[in-house]
């Protein structure tokens, strides 16, 4: 086990920090070295195998981030915003990987990261680390570079009722793979709601809908609409491991890059 690398991950209390303690602890590509909590979190000071309600794993659960990520070679952290930004800054000073998985980024607070990434954090960051939604992003850049503006293009996601944010990170970058498609800046066609008496659809706009409910793990439409047809492509998930499979994979292929920013395309060889 020493052989493979090391592996932090944060919020470790959260749905989906448990979720990857699990799926690091299958593994034997890497192993759970750190678990991180934040200050006055109960579970700081126990064993996080026995935290989740199951045996000891042999990791206390920590709020010193500086002290954990010391000790390891990538970070897995999947938290919010502020606190992602202030991991960057951690782990570039000890010069690890960091996948983020963190929703809910302005522009402003993705900026932010880019410090770190000079500094010695190797980033890896994406609205979804799934295989199938990258190859859906791809697919949308293209569509949308291939149809004029007579498509109206509307993004619809759906997530379960406790996500916080939206529109959903992934929905965010679907839209920016529209608008690169397009030519165009997403900030400038970008139509997040509608209430009222709103007026008919301004022709260029990429619009978005979400969808809250129930235990819905993540559907993604991306509708190009106009007279006569619509082209609608689809992503699905039914399993939240694949957020955490990906994430896995991020970590292992950052070991050896050279400090910088990168995504789940590069990841996955899919960069154009």
């Amino acid at each position: 086990m020493t052989q493979t690398p090391g592996i932090a991950v944060t919020g470790a209390s959260g749905r989906m920090g448990q979720m990857l303690i699990r799926e690091i602890t299958a593994s034997d590509k890497m192993h759970l070295a750190a678990a991180v909590e934040r200050p006055g979190h109960d579970w700081v000071g126990r064993d996080v195998g026995e935290a989740m309600g199951g045996a000891a794993l042999g990791v206390t659960v920590t709020d010193d981030a500086a002290e954990a990520f010391g000790k390891v070679q990538a970070v897995i952290d999947f938290t919010a915003p502020q606190a992602t930004i202030a991991f960057a800054a951690e782990a570039a000073k000890a010069g690890i990987v960091h996948v983020i998985g963190t929703t809910g980024m302005t522009d402003a607070e993705i900026a932010e990261l880019a410090p770190a990434a000079e500094q010695g954090a190797i980033i890896v960051r994406a609205g979804n680390m799934s295989l199938g939604v990258n190859l859906l992003t791809q697919l949308t850049r293209q569509v949308a570079a291939a149809l004029d503006v007579d498509y109206d293009i509307e993004i619809i996601e759906a997530h379960h009722n406790q996500k916080v944010d939206a529109p959903s990170g992934t929905a965010l970058m679907l839209g920016e793979a529209a608008a690169e498609g397009r030519g165009v800046k997403l900030a400038d066609v970008s139509d997040r709601g509608r209430d009222g008496i709103t007026g008919a659809r301004q022709q260029g706009d990429i619009g978005f809908t979400a969808i809250r409910g129930g235990d819905i793990v993540g559907e993604h439409d991306v509708m190009f609409a106009a007279a006569g047809e619509r082209i609608i492509l689809r992503h699905v998930a039914s399993d939240r491991a694949l957020f955490a499979r990906g994430a896995l994979k991020a970590a292992l292929w950052g070991q050896g890059q050279a400090p910088g920013e990168y995504d789940m395309l590069d990841v996955l060889g899919l960069k154009t």
